[in-house]
């Protein structure tokens, strides 16, 4: 299995933890979707069909992590994953997406994630042979190298011939890549076959399936490179990948439907107009969240064990106001805090990936020694909840723009900066000073902020 279920659920709490601050009730919910996937491979296999993922409706304000959890817990378990927003999706017949959609772009991220795998697999064969096959052309068309190929060989992993040139066969798609067949909304399918036809008569009648190939001279590096994807290509078992790549996404693959509130129609409303519409975006997702067949590029995949985890704020609808079908196939519901300032405190110092080490490593690359004092820190995350209350809340996004809005100047001069100006502390005067009067003037903090 590749869905994580090595790890427990406490296990799995603790990564997600590494990067995420807070929100325990929906990292456990996740944490146990994630280990019944394992379970249900332990199960008896005429019981393993019947046991179907627990679906889970995220419910909280923008900016608490409700996508990172997804993202993350994706991430854990190496599976296919596909973010999408409920509200780019429109009923069959009316303009828009089409929901089938997001299963067509997990299956593609499913074949992907397999094919990268076992070409990583046969890499090291790969690159012998494609080592092989340069220094033969190397030593065909350069005479003045000579024929010793050992010493050929020592040259070029010195990199000694990387300025030499070859001729090699490049294969080139039918279609420069700027051009691509898009449909009209809601004929997503026959954009897509179009797009492969095209690729399949690649040689416009001159019988190459891939495109057709000519002759081109490129450093022996860059060759390399190219015979070196030629040769893991044709060691890959593509059938045996799209075989794997389409399992993984029917019983690891991970939907996440964003602003699924957007698509909600409150009580009272069904009476035409816009909200047809959005019933219809519903009724459209039901089939696949209870269990259809897509029919897909890799073939037909079933979504019976694809989980779905969607998320909305809720601030004008409410979970109750989705049809009662579709409520049904999310049993788990689990309410996200909003940020306070102490989350804020955390959010920049703890995790793995936190922003003020981000800005830091960004500004290393300059040569720049970036430092922030721990009351530049709690000042930041003051700030930064003081905006969110005088403006829309947008959670820990804020963080980013008051540390935009701190840092822009060093940013900008960052280059130009030489001796003791290359150690940069930052004070909770300094954001204070810088960021105070933005954020108390309502007009500055709206349009900065």
């Amino acid at each position: 299995m590749t869905d994580g279920g090595e790890l427990t659920p406490r296990e799995i709490v603790a990564r997600l933890d590494e990067n995420i601050v807070g929100q325990q009730r929906a990292k456990r919910a996740v944490a146990i979707a994630l280990r019944n996937r394992w379970r249900r491979q332990q199960v008896p296999a005429e019981l393993r069909d019947e046991i179907l993922p627990k679906n889970i409706i995220m419910i909280g304000p923008t900016g608490v992590g409700k996508t990172e959890i997804a993202r993350r817990l994706a991430k854990l378990a190496r599976a296919p994953f596909v973010k999408v927003e409920a509200s780019k999706f429109t009923e069959v017949g009316y303009v828009g997406r089409d929901v089938e959609s997001m299963i067509k772009e997990l299956a593609d991220l499913g074949v992907r994630m397999v094919r990268e795998e076992q070409m990583l697999e046969v890499k090291q064969r790969a690159e012998a042979m494609a080592e092989d096959k340069l220094l033969g052309l190397l030593a065909g068309q350069h005479r003045d190298l000579g024929g010793d190929k050992a010493a050929l060989r020592e040259a070029f992993r010195t990199g000694q011939l990387d300025d030499r040139y070859v001729e090699i066969d490049v294969r080139e798609s039918a279609l420069p890549p700027s051009v691509r067949v898009v449909g009209p909304p809601g004929i997503d399918g026959m954009a897509e076959q179009l797009n492969e036809m095209f690729r399949g008569f690649g040689g416009l009648g001159q019988g190459q399936g891939q495109g057709a190939s000519r002759k081109k001279k490129v450093r022996a590096s860059e060759a390399f490179t190219q015979l070196l994807d030629d040769e893991a290509a044709r060691l890959v078992d593509q059938e045996k990948v799209t075989r794997e790549g389409i399992e993984r996404t029917e019983q690891s693959g991970i939907v996440f439907i964003d602003e699924i509130d957007k698509v909600a129609v409150r009580e009272g409303a069904r009476s035409g107009g816009p909200d047809v519409s959005r019933e219809g975006v519903q009724r459209d997702l039901l089939p696949l969240v209870e269990g259809a067949t897509v029919h897909t590029r890799h073939g037909p995949v079933r979504t019976d064990h694809v989980l779905f985890i969607a998320a909305g704020a809720f601030h004008l609808a409410k979970p109750s106001d989705l049809l009662p079908e579709l409520q049904g196939r999310f049993p788990i519901r689990v309410e996200l805090d909003a940020l306070t300032k102490e989350d804020f405190v955390r959010i920049l110092r703890e995790p793995r990936n936190a922003l003020i080490k981000q800005y830091s490593a960004l500004l290393r690359a300059e040569e720049v020694d970036l430092t922030f004092a721990d009351d530049s820190i709690e000042a930041l995350a003051e700030l930064a909840a003081e905006a969110n209350r005088r403006n829309e809340d947008i959670g820990a996004r804020r963080l980013h723009t008051v540390l935009e809005a701190l840092l822009e100047d060093l940013s900008f001069s960052a280059p130009e900066l030489t001796g003791e100006q290359r150690t940069v502390l930052i004070k909770g005067a300094d954001v204070r000073a810088r960021l105070e009067p933005i954020v108390k003037n309502e007009d500055l903090s709206r349009y900065i902020l």
